[in-house]
């Protein structure tokens, strides 16, 4: 008898859909039993950039340049080490695999650390200079603009000394997502230097352990925020050097923060000049032809996740960055559109939707070796799903007949969030719909809540802080003013990160200055702006002003993180709910020894409330979002001791209770002091 996968002995609701869940993964382990058949190991399979590209040979004093080009005509080598002759060096073909290659000797070419050079490549599409699809390095010209791969092999490795570091996620994962070129205050692109010397530091004093870095992979167009990849084994160059990315993730390490990248798999640039589209003259080298491999929502090409050479290609990218550059784990990006043939663009009301003909096993497959290997390099590393689909058993082991992922991105959270800011009135905030919105998650699926993130920032969008404070952010901001919404839009960020960080998951997230409120929107440079850096930037100088009042939130966010990191309040699991009033505004739960007490209500503060506690004790409290050092009013008693005590209710049951004064649109955490 077949042992039954474990995700399905732990949820009954997927046992009507048993046999898919069962051939998706024996499609799974077929795919591993093939890849180590040929390779001994998924590990070893996915070394493909040290095979690909440039590689020294020093037994016949020589670098090989290989590339996977089968249906290529004709392809040459050439740049600086050659006076750029487009003809001079070709490249032998290997019929049965379609990889090019040729040896260049130390005696007839130097090739120098910095060198340029292209590939001419003649097929189907006619002959074109191209850039090697496992170029380490890409740069940019000045005047021409055009991209150009650069040899890059510095006389002195990256020494990484003791780098022995382990992400810790025990007490929870606190991540600070990022963006290295618009980190600076300056209009301008910041580089991987600068992140390290002025953020990083930043991150550190906030409490955050883990950063999540977006745009590192090259890509032409600094505004598509680093999603429209065209070298997916080179670090950005318009940041600096693939050595001062290193000193960055040396550093983070140093400081004990995680460092994970936002890894794009769910598709690739459609350029064909600076990217893999067409590569090889061929419509579908690394995507499936026409259609099936564009993905139009956003006018970029999907790979063909089913082909074994992009499988390979896919999981040595995965491996790379993190044997190359210590990353610890990926978030990867766009695991919805991945999913679904129709990119998740329909409504999941049913189960059937999940397994039905419009998922795509190909890319369940790659994903769950993906994180297989992810798991292999690194037991600690962390690997993060972009998937707002709640696809079933996203976020469970690959053992029980999951996909894998460590956490998923709870995606409903911050569209809850702007529903309630753009079309609730505040005295009709429902307590059940934060609570249920927020607690929407399987026992089993760890999960990153956030209230937004860069993309809740982008132009077209707005910022919590801006939905609530809108043009009192110009004039209204100076500690010594007054303003009625600034008092309630202060109010509310706090409660709102509050509630979604002890509620939502084992992992908590924020984008960059949105602890403290950043003003306004992101705008990378562009047409419509006049090719404008203002809004590609980040004004940390607000929150340094102690005159402004965005410093207050910043001093929360910061009390806050420490708070939930002291206490274990995201590995605790589940909160336990204590009370639900929902006709005044207030939901009362309990982490271990801690009691959030949320008074949404914005007018309502009621002396001599009663609140039940989990047991019998002298209470005190540990943190209020009215607090005057967090820019409220502090009308809660922060010294005072309220004592417990007990009834019997009409079930029979002993409940303890207290009485507080229930401050409105307030969050107030209490601890037990003694017995």
């Amino acid at each position: 008898m077949v042992k039954r996968l474990s995700i399905i002995e732990k949820d009954s609701w997927l046992e009507p859909v048993e046999g898919e869940l069962n051939y998706r993964y024996k499609l799974y382990t077929s795919k591993l039993a093939d890849i180590e058949a040929s390779s001994g190991s998924i590990v070893d399979f996915a070394n493909g950039y040290r095979y690909f590209g440039f590689q020294r040979d020093e037994r016949n004093k020589g670098w090989w340049f290989r590339e996977w080009l089968p249906a290529a005509e004709s392809v040459y080598l050439f740049g600086d080490f050659n006076g750029w002759d487009r003809t001079s060096l070709p490249l032998f073909k290997n019929q049965q695999t379609g990889v090019w290659s040729i040896f260049l000797s130390d005696r007839e070419y130097h090739l120098a650390h910095g060198m340029l050079y292209k590939i001419l490549v003649t097929g189907a599409n006619g002959t074109h200079e191209r850039i090697p699809a496992w170029v380490t390095r890409a740069v940019q010209d000045d005047t021409t603009k055009n991209f150009t791969a650069q040899f890059w092999n510095p006389s002195e490795p990256f020494d990484w000394g003791e780098d022995g570091f382990r992400v810790e996620r025990d007490r929870g994962l606190f991540i600070y997502e990022c963006h290295i070129g618009m980190a600076q205050e300056e209009a301008k692109v910041g580089s991987y230097t600068e992140f390290a010397e002025k953020v990083l530091p930043r991150v550190k004093a906030a409490g955050y352990n883990a950063i999540q870095v977006m745009g590192i992979a090259e890509h032409p167009y600094y505004g598509s925020y680093g999603y429209h990849v065209s070298n997916f084994f080179a670090p950005s160059s318009r940041f600096g050097t693939p050595e001062e990315l290193k000193a960055l993730i040396k550093k983070a390490h140093d400081m004990n923060i995680a460092v994970i990248m936002d890894l794009v798999h769910a598709h690739y640039v459609k350029n064909f000049a600076e990217g893999i589209n067409e590569l090889d003259g061929s419509p579908n080298l690394y995507s499936l032809a026409g259609d099936a491999g564009y993905q139009k929502y956003w006018d970029s090409k999907i790979f063909d996740f089913g082909k074994r050479e992009v499988t390979h290609f896919l999981l040595s990218n995965v491996k790379y960055w993190i044997e190359e550059f210590h990353i610890d784990g990926y978030r990867f990006d766009g695991v919805t559109s991945m999913l679904y043939y129709h990119h998740g663009y329909t409504e999941f009301d049913c189960r059937e939707k999940y397994f039905d003909a419009g998922v795509n096993r190909d890319a369940i497959t790659y994903l769950t070796l993906a994180n297989h290997l992810v798991h292999e390099l690194r037991p600690d590393a962390v690997t993060i799903a972009e998937d707002v689909s709640g696809m079933p058993g996203i976020a469970s082991p690959v053992a029980e007949g999951g996909i894998g992922f460590d956490y998923r991105l709870a995606m409903g959270v911050p569209d809850f969030w702007i529903k309630m800011l753009k079309e609730v009135p505040d005295e009709k905030w429902n307590v059940w719909d934060i609570w249920n919105v927020l607690n929407n998650r399987g026992n089993d699926t760890q999960t990153i809540a956030y209230c937004e993130s860069h993309d809740q920032a982008m132009q077209g969008d707005q910022t919590i802080a801006f939905r609530l404070l809108q043009t009192a952010m110009y004039d209204s901001m100076h500690s010594s003013s007054r303003n009625l919404m600034v008092d309630r839009g202060m109010a509310l960020h706090k409660m709102i990160r509050l509630v979604t960080a002890s509620l939502g998951g084992q992992g908590y997230l924020n984008f960059m200055g949105n602890e403290f409120g950043h003003p306004e929107w992101i705008d990378f440079p562009r047409v419509g702006n006049n090719w404008s850096y203002d809004h590609a930037r980040r004004q940390w100088s607000l929150a340094e002003n102690k005159e402004l009042r965005y410093h207050y939130l910043g001093e929360f966010d910061r009390a806050m993180i420490g708070m939930l990191t002291r206490y274990n309040q995201l590995g605790m699991g589940y909160a336990n709910q204590l009370a639900m009033y929902d006709g005044d505004q207030v939901m009362v739960y309990n982490h271990g020894p801690l009691v959030y007490v949320f008074n949404w209500n914005p007018t309502r503060s009621v002396p001599d409330y009663m609140i039940p506690v989990p047991e019998a004790g002298v209470y005190g409290i540990l943190l209020s979002t009215d607090e005057e050092r967090f820019g409220g009013f502090e009308r809660n008693e922060l010294e005072g001791e309220y004592h417990s005590f007990s009834r019997k209710e009409g079930d029979g049951v002993v409940r303890h209770y207290i009485r507080i004064y229930n401050v409105a649109r307030t969050a107030t955490i209490y601890r037990k002091l003694r017995d």
